[in-house]
């Protein structure tokens, strides 16, 4: 029976944040928090292979003191028990700094059989925690996985590559990344809810993790996030006949490599 553990993340709802236009900066200040999207498949994955094999669903996140807020939710999706590391250094965190931070919590909590990240969190999407996880605790890694089928010890994938499909199989423990496709998550009913409240859940402090001051630091520093506005020319041909208009428009964007 696999004991599971999926590492999630609690970002900002993306559909709350306002860009401000004289600046492009972005107006987060009403945006309410989330289960990072890719994160949601990967707790549901976890929690359908336990339902089918038996075994236990854990969940671990780093972040911001925002992440308590996260628990109800994760605790509600079929996750037992919830660990959670509070830190004003996930503010700035990158890629390294979360799997060195994800992994020595590992060290001390496991050992798991599987280990399930999203693809990439919803905000930043750098696609390498589940890489550098498995990189750093010494295990193979599953990534891409649209399909997961799990007997006994032995962990089957199809992964979904650019341009084909590879069905892999492994022994574990491993960590893998699941694509969003893999599943739908559930929406917890109001028992769920209520039950999530019952469930432990465990505060880790970072400094009890043993890492150094510059598995701290991040590889990658974040100077400024501004939004995207798209600034069109509004250009209108206004010939006698379509046929003129569509070469005038077929000429202006030749004109710019466009065609």
């Amino acid at each position: 029976m696999p004991k599971c553990l999926v590492c999630y993340k609690w970002t900002l709802d993306e559909q709350d944040i306002k860009i401000k236009p004289e600046d492009l900066s972005l107006d987060s200040s009403r945006a309410k928090g989330k289960i990072s999207d890719f994160d949601r498949n990967a707790v549901e994955e976890a929690a359908l292979i336990v339902e089918k094999e038996g075994g236990a669903v854990e969940v671990l996140s780093y972040g911001t003191a925002a992440v308590k807020l996260s628990l109800k939710d994760v605790l509600s999706r079929g996750a037992e028990k919830a660990h959670w590391i509070a830190d004003p250094s996930a503010e700035n965190a990158d890629a390294a700094v979360t799997a060195n931070v994800l992994a020595a919590a590992i060290r001390k909590l496991g050992p798991y059989d599987l280990i399930l990240c999203g693809e990439g969190s919803s905000d930043l999407f750098n696609q390498q925690t589940a890489p550098r996880l498995a990189a750093l605790l010494g295990l193979p890694c599953l990534s891409f996985v649209q399909k997961l089928t799990v007997e006994g010890s032995t962990v089957t994938a199809t992964r979904k590559l650019e341009d084909c499909q590879e069905t892999a199989t492994v022994s574990g423990p491993v960590v893998i990344s699941v694509l969003s496709e893999i599943n739908k998550p559930r929406i917890p009913t109001l028992k769920q809810v209520l039950g999530a409240a019952k469930k432990p859940n465990e505060e880790i402090k970072i400094a009890d993790l043993g890492l150094k001051p510059e598995d701290l630091q991040p590889k990658a520093l974040r100077q400024s996030v501004k939004g995207f506005v798209m600034q069109r020319r509004n250009v209108v041909y206004k010939e006698s006949s379509a046929a003129e208009n569509v070469a005038k428009l077929t000429a202006s964007l030749a004109s710019e490599g466009l065609c």
